[in-house]
C-alpha cells in the first residue's frame, strides 16, 4: 500500500486533527438471537464482495487536460461550456480546462472525506447498535470503509495531484451525526442521507468521467459497497420508525435531523472552494451554482436515492413532505429504494446537457440542440 502523494491533500483552517466530543453506550447483545434474516443475507453478501484497493491497474494514466482536449475535438472544437452552462462570466480555454479539473478534484476530495466520516460512523454503529446481526454487518463496512478513504486518497495524491479540504458544511453534518448519543441518529445521518446521497453523486461521477478507465473502475466498485449500506440502513432504521416504537417528540427530533441534514447538503453544499482557489467573484458565482440550470438538476439528483429511502423507513412525513416539496425533491419518491435498485436515475434534462457537455449525441427522441 504505498504510493506517491503528488500533492497531499489541503488541511482546514482546524489543523490536521480534528476532534468532537462524542457520548453514547456501547451495548453488549448477550442474546446472539440473530433473527433479522434480511441483514445476515446482507453480511453475507458483504463477506463475498471484498475487494483490495492494491489490486487496481494503478499503472493506468489519468491525464484529465487530454480527456477536456478529446472532448473538445469530438464537439467539433467548439466549447460548449459557456453556451451550455452559461457562467456569470466567460472562461476562455484554459480557464474552462482549470475549472473542470477543480471541479472534479472538489467532489472526489468530498468523497475522501465523507468516507472517512462512514469509517468513524460505522466504527460508532458497531459499538452502540443494540442487536447483533447489525454489529456483524457494521464490522464489515469498517473494513469497507477503510479501503475507501484509501482508494480515493491514493487518487487524488498520486494521479489526480489536485485535492481540496473537507467542505465545511459537510464537516458539519459530519459532527452532528458523529456527536450524537443515539444510535439510530448516527445511522440516519450517515447509512441514509451522507451515503444516500453519495450513491447518487457516484453514479454522476461515472456519467462525467466516461473516458477515465480507472476512476471508471473505482466508482464501480465502491457503488457496489454503498447500495449495501445504504441497504444496511433502510433495512435497520424501517423496523424502529415503522412500528411505532419512538414517541411522537421523538419522532419529530428525526424529522427535524433530516430536514437540517438536506438543507445542509442541497443549499449549502456547494463548490465556493473552488471559486476561491481560482480567485472568482465568490457571491456571484455562488449565485450561479444555485441557479443554473446545470448545477440545479445535478443538486435534485443527489436525493434520488434518499427520498425513496425515507418513504420506505417512514420518515418522509408530512413535515418533511412539505419541507421536501418546497426543494422539489418529491419527484423521487415513487422511485426504487436502495434494498430494490441500486442506481440513481438522473433527471432526463441533466443527463440531456451532460452529453452535449460532453460532445455526445443527443439520446433517441430529443432535439440536437
Amino acid at each position: 500500500m504505498e504510493y506517491t502523494q503528488r500533492n497531499p491533500v489541503p488541511l482546514p483552517a482546524s489543523g490536521p486533527l480534528g476532534t468532537i466530543q462524542t457520548q453514547m453506550d456501547t451495548t453488549f447483545d448477550w442474546e446472539y438471537a440473530l433473527k433479522q434474516h434480511k441483514l445476515l443475507a446482507l453480511y453475507e453478501k458483504g463477506k463475498a464482495a471484498t475487494w483490495n484497493a492494491s489490486d487496481l491497474d494503478w499503472s493506468i494514466e489519468v491525464d484529465i487536460e487530454k480527456l477536456m482536449a478529446s472532448r473538445r475535438e469530438a464537439a467539433g472544437g467548439v466549447s460548449l461550456f459557456n453556451r451550455l452552462l452559461d457562467p456569470p462570466q466567460p472562461l476562455d480555454e484554459k480557464r474552462q480546462m482549470e475549472f473542470n479539473i477543480n471541479m472534479n478534484a472538489w467532489l472526489l476530495s468530498q468523497f475522501l472525506h465523507g468516507e472517512q466520516g462512514a469509517l468513524l460512523a460505522t466504527a460508532k454503529i458497531v459499538q452502540s447498535v443494540p442487536f447483533e446481526e447489525a454489529k456483524f454487518y457494521a464490522a464489515n463496512q469498517v473494513a469497507d470503509e477503510a479501503r475507501h478513504v484509501e482508494v480515493y486518497h491514493r487518487y487524488l495524491t498520486e494521479k489526480l495531484g489536485v485535492s481540496f479540504e473537507v467542505n465545511p458544511n459537510l464537516g458539519e453534518l459530519l459532527d452532528t451525526t458523529l456527536s450524537d448519543p443515539r444510535w439510530d441518529i448516527t445511522y440516519l445521518g450517515m447509512q441514509i442521507m451522507v451515503e444516500g446521497l453519495a450513491l447518487a453523486a457516484f453514479g454522476q461521477m461515472r456519467l462525467t468521467m466516461p473516458d477515465e478507465p480507472l476512476i471508471q473502475e473505482i466508482t464501480t466498485r465502491i457503488m457496489g459497497d454503498e447500495a449495501r449500506h445504504v441497504a444496511f440502513g433502510v433495512l435497520t432504521l424501517g423496523e424502529l420508525y415503522r412500528n411505532g416504537e419512538l414517541t411522537p417528540q421523538e419522532m419529530r427530533e428525526r424529522e427535524d435531523f433530516v430536514i437540517d441534514a438536506t438543507h445542509l447538503m442541497r443549499e449549502r453544499l456547494l463548490m465556493q472552494q473552488v471559486f476561491e482557489r481560482m480567485d472568482l467573484d465568490v457571491k456571484v458565482w455562488l449565485e450561479w451554482a444555485k441557479q443554473t440550470p446545470f448545477m440545479k438538476a445535478f443538486r435534485q439528483m443527489l436525493f434520488s436515492k434518499i427520498v425513496p429511502n425515507l418513504k420506505r423507513i417512514g420518515l418522509l412525513t408530512p413535515r418533511v413532505r412539505a419541507a421536501y416539496a418546497k426543494l422539489d425533491l418529491l419527484r423521487f419518491e415513487h422511485e426504487k429504494d436502495s434494498t430494490e435498485e441500486i442506481e440513481a436515475k438522473p433527471p432526463a434534462e441533466f443527463l440531456e446537457l451532460l452529453r452535449q457537455l460532453l460532445g455526445q449525441p443527443p439520446a433517441p427522441g430529443l432535439p440536437s440542440g
